[in-house]
């Protein structure tokens, strides 16, 4: 049987297939010593390497729930000084973030060593909730709380957020939840009502809850959770 090269590193937990591709277009991946290029095909026992390194077939897949502390950064190097989400997990074996949560958040974000898996749940298109808790610099107001339900023009974007659930929780907090993930989306949409985050906190990515998961630490994906969540990618993909 063949597979395309994309697919085979996918599914072997290297890296997802949008990683793959870039490997590939750089040159770093052969199979049988020679140059892949986009599109290969590799069949069964093939030799395939990064870098000179054999990657083997596929292996047990791995998904785990991790809070994130503030000040950890969701990349798997560590070029710019900070603390990279893979090195403080410290997780015995080949694992990166599904998505990303900006370094000044905190809270839920799965890892994993399936890169199909990965690609699914990031697909945006599929409008995949994810869940927030909010503080801000000053009172939640109803014309708040209906404008940035109603969604928002980002200048710096050129994009209007979608339409989302906002609710109230405090004073000072809000919950929403988020159907896209625009880079600091949040933040921006808050700052275009004259609100500045103090704290921003993920509880939830579609059926995968936070609950009291000790910020810093992680657990495996129950049996049961992994299940529900295939379900919903199948019923959206």
């Amino acid at each position: 049987m063949e597979e395309r090269i994309n697919k085979y590193l996918s599914e072997a937990g290297y890296c997802s297939r949008r990683e793959a591709d870039r490997l590939v277009e750089a040159g770093r991946v052969t199979i049988d010593g020679v140059a892949a290029v986009c599109g290969s095909k590799v069949a069964d026992g093939q030799k395939v390497c990064v870098d000179g390194k054999e990657v083997s077939g596929r292996s047990r897949h791995i998904l785990l729930a991790f809070n994130k502390p503030a000040g950890i950064v969701c990349t798997t190097t560590d070029k710019q000084g900070s603390n990279n989400i893979v090195d403080f997990i410290g997780y015995p074996e080949r694992i990166y973030p599904v998505g990303r949560l900006d370094k000044d958040s905190e809270g839920l974000i799965l890892m994993t060593n399936d890169g199909a898996m990965m690609d699914r749940i990031l697909r945006s298109a599929n409008g995949h909730e994810k869940e927030y808790i909010v503080r801000v610099n000053k009172p939640v107001t109803d014309e708040f709380v209906k404008g940035m339900s109603d969604g928002v023009y980002l200048k710096e974007l050129d994009r209007t957020t979608r339409v989302c659930v906002v609710e109230k929780v405090t004073k000072f907090c809000f919950r929403i939840v988020l159907t896209q993930g625009l880079n600091r989306q949040i933040r921006r949409m808050c700052e275009n009502f004259g609100y500045k985050v103090m704290k921003l906190k993920r509880i939830r990515i579609m059926n995968i809850m936070l609950g009291d998961l000790k910020q810093g630490c992680y657990r495996d994906v129950t049996d049961e959770e992994y299940a529900e969540l295939v379900r919903q990618l199948d019923n959206r993909n």
